[in-house]
């Protein structure tokens, strides 16, 4: 099959990253609006983004081994189902109640990571399953990837337009975004035969992942690594930045999701164009890697030494910056999904999806507890792009990975 006969399938597919993110990412804008609406504190606002990505990190393992035994569609329609009935929860008690708005709101986030960890987690391996050469798998997670990706460029902006018309629209707007990917995977995509497998037990499960790691060695916590660190980045980038334009620039509704919108584009066509060029190449692959983090390490960097004060300066700085997180993103997914049989697959591209939501979680909460601290944050985030530059260099080996193919 090559990527044009499953083109249906791949688009359907794509919806998943593209809602999930919609369903997190878009309320990044709204959050100092949500403080203000709910009486709450900033470290209570991050948990609206933390709680949904931290509840996901130990439900993803188990997402990627009941995959493996059961298929790949069945647990991605159950996972969006409890992810559209989570936001329901939130969006109801965010119109309906006075009290208790705000625990209400965390628990069905809560339900809605759940839900979550079984839906975009699992598209990875589903791709590896469509396709037999690498080349089409690479082409196709590149696809994916920048559907992921402009989630997040659309998000700033959608949710600031709706949050101008009611400030929870955001949140109700889940179920129904959630819905229509259920609709899409039901009706437009085909499990492929590779997918069925042997049933394996729980102990079975936890043996094939000791054994996958001892077998693949330091490559993969390599990409496990780098993986967590960008998402930390980027989604801690994204809180402080919303934060910002509104506090020192007053900048606000649709303009703001407009400012917000020009680093992911940049993250986008920069993972579109890395995921047609990277084929079947692991060392070009290893190179956009560690050149995508170099150029988002300066760019922290620059951004920790200058204090730079120039809006527009900030933006360009986030743009360079952009391009090198869309370079990296679709490379390390490629590295990770080829390098892995296809029947441990599913178990361990949902291992490497928990270690970005450790990044997703972590990133904001640390973001706003450094919230008069910017200076110390940029340089938090200069050291761990140095850190994966050096794992990058040192621990992804392109002769390696050939021979795990």
């Amino acid at each position: 099959m090559t990527t044009t006969k499953k083109k249906w399938d791949l688009m359907a597919l794509a919806t998943i990253p593209l809602i999930m993110t919609l369903a997190n990412s878009m309320l990044i804008p709204v959050l100092p609006l949500m403080q203000k609406e709910l009486g709450i504190t900033g470290v209570q606002t991050s948990l609206i983004i933390t709680v949904y990505a931290a509840i996901s990190i130990p439900f993803i393992p188990l997402a990627g081994f009941l995959s493996d035994r059961y298929g790949r569609k069945k647990i991605i329609l159950i996972g969006l189902t409890l992810a559209a009935l989570g936001g329901l929860m939130s969006g109801l008690a965010a119109w309906l109640m006075k009290d208790h708005a705000y625990a209400v709101i965390i628990a069905g986030r809560l339900l809605q990571g759940i839900g979550a960890a079984g839906a975009f987690p699992i598209v990875l391996p589903f791709i590896g399953d469509m396709f037999k050469s690498e080349e089409e798998v690479s082409a196709g997670l590149g696809f994916v990837e920048t559907s992921n990706i402009l989630g997040k460029v659309l998000s700033p902006v959608l949710g600031s337009a709706l949050a101008l018309l009611i400030w929870y629209l955001p949140l109700l707007s889940i179920p129904v975004i959630s819905a229509l990917s259920i609709i899409a995977i039901a009706f437009m995509v085909k499990s492929p035969k590779q997918q069925q497998q042997e049933k394996v037990s729980l102990s079975s499960f936890f043996k094939s992942i000791k054994e996958t790691f001892a077998e693949h060695g330091r490559w993969l916590y390599a990409i496990f690594t780098i993986g967590g660190m960008i998402m930390f980045v980027m989604f801690g980038f994204l809180y402080q930045l919303s934060s910002l334009l509104e506090d020192k620039y007053n900048i606000m509704g649709i303009i703001k999701g407009l400012f917000l919108a020009i680093p992911l584009s940049a993250i986008c066509l920069a993972s579109f164009i890395a995921g047609k060029i990277i084929g079947q190449s692991k060392k070009r692959m290893k190179w956009f890697i560690v050149c995508g983090i170099t150029a988002l390490a300066v760019v922290t960097f620059l951004c920790a030494l200058l204090n730079i004060k120039a809006l527009i300066s900030l933006i360009i700085l986030l743009f360079i910056g952009g391009v090198g997180i869309g370079l990296a993103l679709p490379s390390l997914d490629a590295l990770i999904t080829e390098g892995i049989e296809k029947k441990q697959r599913g178990t361990v591209t949902s291992l490497y999806s928990s270690t970005r939501f450790i990044g997703v979680a972590g990133g904001p909460l640390i973001a706003s507890l450094l919230s008069d601290k910017m200076t110390m944050l940029f340089y938090i985030f200069t050291a761990l792009g140095a850190v994966s530059i050096v794992v990058g260099l040192f621990a992804i080996k392109t002769n390696q990975t050939e021979a795990d193919r």
